[in-house]
């Protein structure tokens, strides 16, 4: 039973007492309490959690991407700088759709749209996959009655039209001949501020990213036990406090402690990060060599690639790899992981000796 009590604001509060659940709104005017109310009604007898009065009130698909971001603000899990630019794209093509016009046609319509603007499969996807989490999002956190069924069924006619689909497994290594020319090129460059070359050789020892390399600091630091803790490591379940020790190994063909020690010897300890530079900078250093090198299809994220697979070249296991890579799923790692038959050599003469 509903009950409508006037407020000394001159709202309407609205209380429903049903099947042992409580829920209370507040309104301006007592006929959208008493609507509110006998809806909430319906719901419970239902089973459901009626929704609250604010969320009941949403219009538009861009009002459930701000219901979204702010729930995940509120349990400290924002959106990243990737996924927020996504949810503003999807703002600008989408937003000023009503709730009900978010069906299937409209979805595979705007999947064409961005396949004829240049979006690959994997961006297409993506795309779906966080028009999905909000709408998703908004059902199941809130009650609204929004269909999901509707995103999977765009996604599965993206599909068969070829729009949206997986990443091809990158298998690009740099070949010895290839990292040899880029470190004599950034060591015969007068004009190259950042260690480039030191770098290079950091990133093929220890598997780092280049954002990560840039990020380490000498406290991060046990010269004793030859340890590395990075802070904060990517990981797609935990955005913050994901810190990770490594050890400093020397079986890749260099030796990432004496690289430490050689950047101490050229910088001192005048800077907390033990590589003061920033990643984007470094990255555009390896790009524009590359280019001027003319080395094809190489990218500084291949070095982490290379690093991974120098490990399993050297004897390592999967589970042995994973606690330098910070890979927690094994299957992931597999990917990263491209192995040239020659190697198999010198891992089976290991075993003998």
């Amino acid at each position: 039973m509903a009950t409508f009590t006037k407020l000394a604001s001159g709202s309407w509060r609205a209380q429903v007492r049903r099947k042992g659940r409580y829920v209370s709104e507040t309104f301006l005017r007592r006929e959208d309490a008493r609507a509110w109310a006998t809806e909430a009604e319906r719901s419970i007898d239902r089973g459901l959690i009626p929704p609250p009065s604010r969320v009941k009130r949403l219009r538009t698909f861009s009002e459930l991407i701000d219901l979204h971001v702010a729930d995940m603000k509120e349990v400290g899990r924002a959106p990243g700088r990737s996924k927020d630019a996504t949810l503003a794209m999807l703002r600008r093509e989408l937003g000023d759709l009503g709730l009900e016009e978010l069906d299937r046609e409209r979805l595979v319509k705007f999947g064409r749209k961005r396949a004829a603007e240049g979006a690959g499969p994997v961006t297409v996807s993506m795309d779906i996959g966080a028009i999905r989490l909000v709408v998703s999002h908004a059902a199941a956190v809130h009650g609204l009655a929004v269909s999901v069924e509707q995103v999977e069924l765009a996604r599965i006619a993206l599909k068969r039209l070829g729009l949206v689909g997986k990443s091809n497994e990158r298998d690009r290594r740099p070949t010895d001949e290839e990292i040899e020319r880029l470190t004599t090129y950034f060591d015969d460059n007068p004009r190259q501020i950042i260690p480039m070359s030191r770098i290079v050789r950091f990133a093929v020892a220890t598997a780092m990213r280049q954002e990560e390399i840039c990020k380490v600091t000498w406290p991060d630091l046990n010269v004793r036990t030859r340890m590395l803790t990075i802070r904060d490591r990517k990981d797609p379940r935990a955005k913050k406090g994901n810190d990770q020790r490594i050890p400093l190994l020397a079986v890749s063909g260099f030796d990432a402690m004496a690289l430490i020690e050689e950047q101490r010897a050229c910088r001192g300890n005048e800077h907390d990060r033990i590589f003061p530079y920033c990643h984007k900078s470094a990255g555009a250093a390896f790009t524009r060599a590359c280019r001027e090198l003319q080395i094809e299809d190489l990218h500084f994220h291949d070095l982490r690639h290379e690093g991974t697979s120098r490990l399993f070249e050297a004897g390592f296991t999967i589970e042995q790899v994973s606690l330098v890579t910070g890979h927690k799923d094994w299957k992931m790692l597999r990917r990263y992981t491209h192995l040239r038959p020659e190697a198999l050599h010198a891992i089976a003469a290991a075993r003998v000796a």
